[in-house]
């Protein structure tokens, strides 16, 4: 029979002492989880190890001894190693032994109560823990399962996976010295970073339960009744700050919520989120120190309104060219006439606004800049919202145009179902035929030639005007982008792909090699994800 044994990486150069993991005999695997150094008292690990059990709701026990004797091994060790399969009542109790200078291991099981000892081989694999632990290659079992699928799932190799996860209280480390108890694992070179990690998890509780109160305040302001009369309501919708901010406020509601992550997605997106917000606040400090450096706010606003009339005097240099004959079309020079000076007013009413605001400019623009405090995101939703205010005449003009357009449109398709004796039925939505007097088709011709001749001219208005909104648009919706790329790109994953691709993985990949029989274990053959084999004598 197979017995396979699953050894950490880290253990490797560890002192001698106990191994202690979990027996998955449904498999014949041992699954070691970390090494007992001497000395120690076998009340005292045995009582610690049922605390374990109980939390982790696994298994744990020791399964056998580890001997790294840095000279030759002694013969007093090595019986006394094998004394304490009677301490600690394992069946089988494996034993595995390095010697100090040599890089071959060897490896070996103990049945002191079986009648028939018999030979069977043993496959090590030599797997690094820290990967295991913190890869999420084990799927939690739903509880709600039948007895027969766990059976099935307890014969795959997410079993050893899953036993690494759920000992996750087994490798915490809080103190700096670990008692009467000695253990290896993959978090014991790290003593003094898993101290601090642990501080600061019990630092943050304080500052997430008045993070989250705060959060609640300002939601329940946002809810109220005053926020939902028109202007305020008006405003929050369509100012894109206003959206950004309230985006924001969601995700530190994630980010502050007491309730832990119970999937390994939700533990992906808290992550995400904290990033993301980390980096926009980083960006958004860095544009405001850039921005209130050498006065460059005051450099802005004197900018700004020269370049505001600058667009005041191309629309002017526009719709006289549209007043005229452009691109030698011929126009309804009446019509013509009135289109071009009344937009001409609203250009000469807006320059006379911006002039009227030109003393102020500076003092909004100082205060906007404060706002990048909030995040880079929140500047750009701001600068839409500028450009929005800033190019509100041609907003103006564009809608001016499609209205027009669209009732000449809407008049020349009901004058020509006239023609053809037909109607549209308001009340069964669909066209139906109708009889129609002298008069009634004299008029409708009249109206229908006077809309047609006249169709052109607003078509080239409102076309104009369409490509100048449209420009706009294509400039809000950039800001727009880089925005949303901000918000929703997942940073945190994208950096440990980068960095630790083993967080992100998906499956396992083993490589074997074997080992003749009779010739010891060599540690050049233990790599990462390798399993070696041989066969021993029990």
């Amino acid at each position: 029979m197979v017995l396979k044994v699953f050894f950490p990486s880290c253990c490797s150069s560890a002192e001698s002492g106990i191994l202690i993991g979990r027996w998955i005999s449904e498999q014949n695997s041992a699954v070691i989880l970390a090494v007992v150094h001497f000395p120690f008292i076998p009340v005292q690990v045995k009582q610690y190890l049922s605390e374990v059990q109980r939390v982790t709701k696994v298994s744990v026990s020791v399964l056998g001894s580890w001997s790294h004797s840095k000279q030759e091994k002694e013969e007093s060790l090595s019986e006394f190693l094998e004394d304490l399969g009677t301490i600690f009542s394992h069946e089988p109790w494996i034993q595995i032994s390095k010697e100090g200078g040599s890089k071959f291991w060897s490896c070996s099981t103990l049945q002191k109560h079986s009648n028939n000892p018999k030979e069977e081989e043993i496959i090590l694999v030599y797997y690094d823990q820290r990967k295991v632990m913190l890869s999420h290659l084990h799927p939690p079992l739903d509880t709600g399962t039948s007895t027969d699928h766990k059976a099935d799932d307890a014969s795959k190799l997410s079993a050893i996976f899953d036993t690494v996860a759920k000992s996750k209280i087994l490798f915490m480390t809080d103190r700096y010295d670990d008692g009467p108890i000695k253990l290896t694992h993959w978090q014991s070179d790290g003593v003094e970073a898993s101290i601090i990690v642990e501080l600061m998890k019990q630092a943050s509780v304080p500052a997430c339960m008045l993070l989250t109160f705060l959060l609640s305040l300002i939601s329940g302001i946002c809810r109220s009744r005053v926020l939902k009369f028109w202007p305020l309501s008006f405003l929050w919708s369509k100012l894109s700050t206003c959206e950004q901010l309230g985006h924001r406020l969601q995700h530190l509601q994630v980010l502050s919520s007491n309730k832990k992550a119970e999937t390994q997605t939700q533990l992906m997106r808290k992550a995400n989120i904290f990033v993301s917000l980390l980096i926009d606040v980083a960006l958004g400090i860095l544009l405001m120190s850039w921005l209130y450096r050498k006065n460059r706010i005051g450099h802005l606003a004197d900018t700004l309104i020269p370049m505001a009339d600058h667009v005041a005097e191309e629309l002017q240099d526009l719709l006289q060219w549209l007043m005229g004959a452009p691109a030698g079309l011929k126009m309804n020079r009446a019509l013509d006439q009135v289109l071009g000076r009344f937009f001409l007013y609203h250009i000469h009413l807006w320059i006379s606004y911006i002039h009227l605001m030109s003393p102020f400019i500076e003092m909004i623009l100082w205060y906007v800049g404060l706002s990048a405090c909030l995040g880079l995101t929140v500047a750009l939703c701001i600068l839409s919202d500028i450009i929005a205010l800033l190019t509100f005449h041609i907003y103006c003009f564009y809608v001016y145009g499609a209205r027009l357009y669209c009732l000449k449109i809407y008049g020349l398709s009901s004058l020509w179902r006239l023609f053809r004796g037909k109607k549209w039925n308001v009340l069964r939505q669909r066209v139906d035929s109708c009889s129609y007097d002298l008069d009634q088709l004299f008029i409708g011709t009249l109206l229908f030639t006077i809309l047609l001749f006249l169709l052109p001219t607003t078509a080239l208005y409102y076309l104009v005007f369409t490509l100048l909104r449209l420009l706009v648009v294509v400039v809000q919706g950039l800001i727009h982008l880089l925005v949303d790329l901000i918000d929703s790109l997942p940073l945190y994953s994208i950096i440990l792909r980068l960095c630790r691709s083993y967080r992100l993985a998906g499956s396992d990949c083993f490589e074997t090699s074997s080992v003749p029989p009779g010739r010891p274990l060599s540690s050049r053959s233990l790599r990462e994800g390798e399993i070696c084999t041989c066969a021993v004598s029990t």
